[in-house]
């Protein structure tokens, strides 16, 4: 396994983004106050260059490989996350009514806070049915910093 840490943007809340590789994709991502050894694979720096372009409102969607462990049913929900655009956002009910799974607005939920890649697939883009922020493995703060991020982003491209 290979292990790669950025620094985080300024206001994000944690001091390091931590990547986490197979010789296969990204395994997870993961936020982090302490830097750990490095052992960066070329995925793991492919995975940095398109974080850092992310954050600096470069790139708007990620095409990278994903070597993601879970359930038949969390992989279709991970994969249909990938679809959600840059500066979209759903509700989980929205997300089940996309994958066919009309009435299970809970299950995708969990498989939602599951997700061992947050922001490459872009979890963070789903929100309550109500329309209030829920959820996010990073707190709130993070989610919003993120939906945020992508709104200033957009709104300068106007």
């Amino acid at each position: 396994m290979y292990h790669y840490f950025i620094d985080a943007p300024d206001g994000f809340g944690v001091k390091y983004i931590h990547i986490h590789c197979s010789d296969l994709g990204i395994r997870g991502v993961f936020f982090a106050d302490t830097k750990l050894s490095q052992n960066p694979n070329s995925i793991a720096l492919a995975c940095a260059g398109a974080l850092n372009r992310y954050f600096q409102g470069l790139l708007f969607s990620f095409d990278l490989p994903l070597d993601m462990e879970g359930s038949a049913f969390q992989k279709k929900v991970w994969k249909k996350l990938c679809e959600i655009k840059f500066g979209e956002i759903w509700s989980y009910k929205h997300l089940a009514i996309e994958i066919g799974s009309i009435n299970y607005s809970r299950a995708v939920g969990g498989a939602n806070s599951k997700n061992p890649i947050p922001i490459i697939v872009p979890c963070h883009r789903v929100i309550g049915n109500n329309g209030k922020l829920v959820g996010y493995a990073g707190g709130l703060a993070l989610k919003e910093w993120l939906l945020n991020h992508e709104k200033k982003v957009l709104n300068s491209k106007i």
